[in-house]
């Protein structure tokens, strides 16, 4: 990949997450998004709507998350908040795997969570968080592959909110797993342009963060 600043800002996911976002910082965020042209924006479902008729007719898509941030809802309530988004209009959506029921070998049950997110999802991109600082080598080995199956268009790093963000090992991980069928989306600490191209290279091709401006600025 060449590194340049509108190669750098197609693979970012502009991300506004904090509790306290406003309409107006969401506004911003969508501004943002058209001018630098990243690939997305990245924000809690209350907001979705908002911003998808800022976004309209621009090339930027509208993310939002899904069982954020401990993926421990229930099932049912997953798909609905996947399905609520959609219809909000959402383009794609970052939902968060079940890490309970993943590390007490219960993969039946994840498998089925996140499948019933694909499924109402109705097309739209769905990238499953792993969380894999809560997780051993063998469990995000596992958690990739039963993604995979389930029809899932990516795997991602983090939320951003647990003990610990992106790993390059991690993401080299992930991207051996799933081949070259899915998306790896690398999210959780990354600031600067080094970081993110150490991802890229590692395997990501989206990168998630709230520090895509200052990245760009970088370069």
């Amino acid at each position: 990949m060449e590194y340049n600043r509108q190669n750098v800002a197609s693979i970012i996911d502009h991300t506004l997450l904090k509790a306290e976002a406003t309409d107006k910082n969401i506004l911003q965020c969508c501004k943002e998004a058209k001018k630098y042209g990243f690939a997305s924006v990245c924000i809690h479902p209350c907001h979705v709507k908002l911003a998808a008729e800022v976004l309209k007719g621009s090339k930027v898509k509208v993310a939002t998350v899904v069982g954020f941030p401990l993926g421990a809802n229930l099932t049912s309530v997953k798909a609905f908040e996947a399905l609520q988004a959609v219809e909000d209009g959402a383009d794609e959506l970052d939902m968060v795997l079940n890490i309970g029921a993943l590390k007490q070998g219960n993969i039946d049950y994840v498998e089925k969570d996140v499948r019933a997110v694909v499924e109402a999802a109705k097309g739209a991109i769905v990238k499953v968080i792993i969380e894999t600082c809560y997780l051993t080598n063998e469990e995000k080995v596992l958690a990739c592959k039963l993604c995979k199956n389930t029809g899932a268009h990516f795997v991602k790093t983090s939320t951003g909110l647990a003990l610990a963000g992106a790993l390059v090992e991690d993401v080299a991980l992930m991207r051996r797993t799933i081949g070259m069928e899915m998306g790896v989306k690398a999210a959780g600490g990354i600031r600067t342009l080094e970081s993110l191209e150490a991802m890229v290279e590692a395997g990501a091709n989206r990168i998630g963060t709230s520090a895509g401006v200052k990245i760009l600025d970088q370069i």
